[in-house]
């Protein structure tokens, strides 16, 4: 399916997505850069749990391959209300590797939005990239 055909993401998932985004920039205002990407989960897990929203951290992702289920020790940071999910890091930029991961854990769970949060950013607008499938 090309660009032009790709439905377009359900307005519960984009409502999902501004849930987490408004989290992360509330985190980040009070925190700030410079801290471990294991901080800043902690953080994300605790404001969703206030917020009322269903998330599951650290979910073990197992691999499909020459007709087996591997666990090859693929985890997501995050996957929100069962329909976004959110990759952590704490790095000195984003770089291609992050969202070649985020893209591959979209299509091995069959989910199409991502979202991609690097905290250590001055401004944290320059710290997300969404990612859709």
């Amino acid at each position: 399916m090309n660009d032009e055909q790709r439905e377009p993401i359900p307005a519960d998932v984009e409502k999902v997505s501004g849930v987490v985004v408004d989290a992360a920039f509330k985190i980040h205002k009070t925190l700030g850069p410079g801290l471990l990407e294991s901080v800043y989960e902690h953080c994300l897990c605790h404001e969703l749990r206030r917020r009322g929203v269903f998330f599951q951290s650290q979910q073990s992702l197992p691999i499909r391959y020459d007709g087996l289920l591997l666990d090859a020790g693929l985890r997501i940071d995050l996957v929100v209300a069962r329909s976004v999910i959110v990759e952590l890091k704490a790095a000195e930029g984003l770089r291609p590797v992050f969202t070649a991961q985020l893209l591959t854990y979209l299509k091995l769970t069959g989910l199409r939005l991502g979202l991609l949060i690097n905290f250590n950013v001055p401004v944290l607008r320059e710290g997300i990239r969404r990612v859709v499938l």
